[in-house]
């Protein structure tokens, strides 16, 4: 496998994921008024979906160092949300029993992040 191509697979799926992302929110937002981050949800979530749907259909056909891969799984998927790929793997622990790792996976993602995120906050206000 060209690693270069690999790369460039990655970085065409990731823009149009993103680029995915941002038309889904204008859609889903120009609908939805409420306090409720639907957008966000609704992106998660389908995202989660998809990632499921690719590994179970895409890998096992093709393996897992293929193109296709590295362009709607790492790529597209990971542009449209980071949360699939959280998903999954927690998913594949899930499964393989791996319950602490699991629980400490999922927990300290969503304080941390919550935390680094107000850190960041602080961070920016400090040096603007």
């Amino acid at each position: 496998m060209n690693q270069y191509l690999a790369f460039l697979m990655v970085g065409l799926g990731g823009g149009l994921g993103a680029m995915g992302r941002h038309f889904s929110a204008l859609i889903i937002n120009r609908f939805w008024h409420q306090s409720f981050p639907l957008a966000t949800f609704s992106i998660n979530i389908a995202g989660s979906f998809l990632i499921g749907i690719l590994t179970a259909w895409l890998l096992p056909k093709l393996g897992n160092d293929t193109l296709l891969k590295y362009l709607l799984i790492t790529g597209f998927c990971g542009g449209y949300t980071t949360f699939s790929t959280f998903s999954i793997e927690n998913l594949q622990l899930l499964q393989e029993g791996k319950i602490f790792t699991l629980i400490l996976y999922v927990s300290s993602s969503i304080i941390l992040g919550i935390t680094f995120a107000l850190l960041g906050l602080f961070v920016g206000r400090a040096i603007s």
